[in-house]
């Protein structure tokens, strides 16, 4: 019988891919705390409805992708794709839409019925961070930066380049979308099936298309800029200002409209080359409507989200293995006394594991293996004269220690 692996998708996280992983979160947890952002946790799964009317039925996410279930009470559940509406759901359900603005960071997995490939999977990992209840540019500039200072952190920001773009206003992409409607329907017969789709029910999709023959047909079709209102214009003039005042480089790409329904005004991306197809590291937008979606008021957000798959992979080194000390009783000393011992150490911040049953040989090798910085022999003799035999795995010195010393001073006798 062949051995049970990962389901198609999904992988484990286990020795250095761990480390990395954990290193991306514990940073962007460390950096949005300096922004002033509290962590947030929502539930693996919610109502399908939070996803289908706050993503849209058009986008892939919904239509392709979702990972829907009903349970035994006949409820539609599903596994969160992206955390955003989430977020907005739990904003409504606390009654904190009279408390804002509301700044969220968030991290956990998400879940997407794609085709996997390299730093794409079906369970993946985001951070993600929400600014709820700011209307202003600089909200819109605030939150980048917070972006760009994690990656920054991270050590991968000279990998990136941020590209920028506008969704306008509701009456910018209302001229927007009858234009783009003229457009496409003139080159109908060209467009693929799910464009077909896509420009009855929102064609703002088509311009996300990744068919080779729709993007023929996008290079050409009507741009935002040319629809924006006075309104609109001011916000994004204001926007490259407020970036400019941070600090943060950006490319203006008009070809960005992101892949949910949700978003108006500011879209953004931060990319690399480094990554193959997967280019995309932190991505976010504007979405003012989204919160009265989930049965709350307007409220003004703008926010973004990160694979911690991708950053990790863009890590210049994975962070060093913690190393540990190893107890080895030798013969048959006093199990209590051992216990008390590796506790003791424990209590002073010592990573300390115990050398099981095996040769003297057998047990110095694990202790190898487990990246020991020293080794701690005790016997019957040493608990007799109270010492401890000490040595170090880096240079194979040993020496005796007296126990009352290194329990009350540990982590001085092993920076030696």
């Amino acid at each position: 019988m062949s051995s049970i692996q990962p389901v198609r998708g999904t992988h484990d996280l286990i020795g250095e891919e761990q480390r990395r992983h954990a290193r991306v979160v514990s940073t962007a947890r460390h950096i949005a705390g300096l922004y002033g952002f509290d962590e947030w946790s929502t539930p693996i799964f919610e109502e399908t409805r939070v996803f289908s009317r706050s993503l849209g039925d058009t986008s892939d996410v919904v239509s392709k992708e979702m990972y829907s279930f009903n349970d035994r009470d006949g409820e539609s559940l599903t596994l969160r794709p992206e955390g955003t509406a989430a977020i907005c759901r739990a904003l409504v359900t606390n009654a904190l839409t009279q408390s804002l603005p509301q700044k969220v960071f968030y991290t956990g997995p998400m879940f997407r019925h794609e085709r996997p490939q390299k730093g794409r999977y079906r369970q993946f990992h985001q951070i993600g961070a929400e600014l709820l209840g700011a209307a202003e540019p600089l909200a819109d500039a605030e939150a980048i930066a917070l972006g760009y200072a994690v990656l920054e952190a991270l050590g991968v920001a000279q990998y990136v380049t941020l590209e920028l773009n506008t969704l306008g206003d509701a009456a910018s992409r209302d001229a927007w979308r009858q234009a783009l409607v003229a457009y496409f329907s003139a080159h109908e017969g060209r467009l693929s099936e799910d464009s077909r789709i896509r420009l009855a029910k929102n064609p703002l999709r088509i311009l996300d298309s990744k068919d080779a023959g729709d993007r023929e047909l996008v290079a050409n079709a009507p741009m935002m800029e040319e629809f924006l209102t006075t309104e609109a214009r001011t916000f994004w003039d204001e926007l490259r200002l407020k970036l400019d005042l941070f600090g943060i480089a950006y490319t203006v790409n008009p070809a960005i409209v992101r892949g949910l329904d949700y978003y108006n005004h500011t879209t953004f991306e931060f990319v690399t080359n480094r990554l193959g197809s997967q280019g995309t590291v932190l991505a976010g937008g504007r979405y003012d409507g989204l919160v009265k979606q989930m049965g709350g008021p307007e409220v003004p957000a703008i926010g973004w989200a990160a694979g911690v798959e991708r950053l990790a992979m863009l890590l210049e080194s994975a962070p060093e293995a913690p190393r540990s000390v190893v107890l080895i009783p030798v013969g048959s000393p006093d199990e209590k006394a051992v216990c008390q011992i590796l506790q003791a150490l424990r209590q002073q911040g010592v990573r300390t594991e115990i050398g099981y049953k095996g040769s003297l040989r057998k047990r110095m090798e694990r202790a190898g293996k487990q990246n020991a910085s020293h080794v701690l022999f005790l016997g019957e003799d040493e608990l007799a004269r109270g010492v401890f035999r000490v040595k170090s795995m880096e240079t194979g010195q040993e020496d005796e220690v007296a126990t009352d010393a290194l329990l009350s001073d540990a982590r001085s006798i092993f920076a030696r």
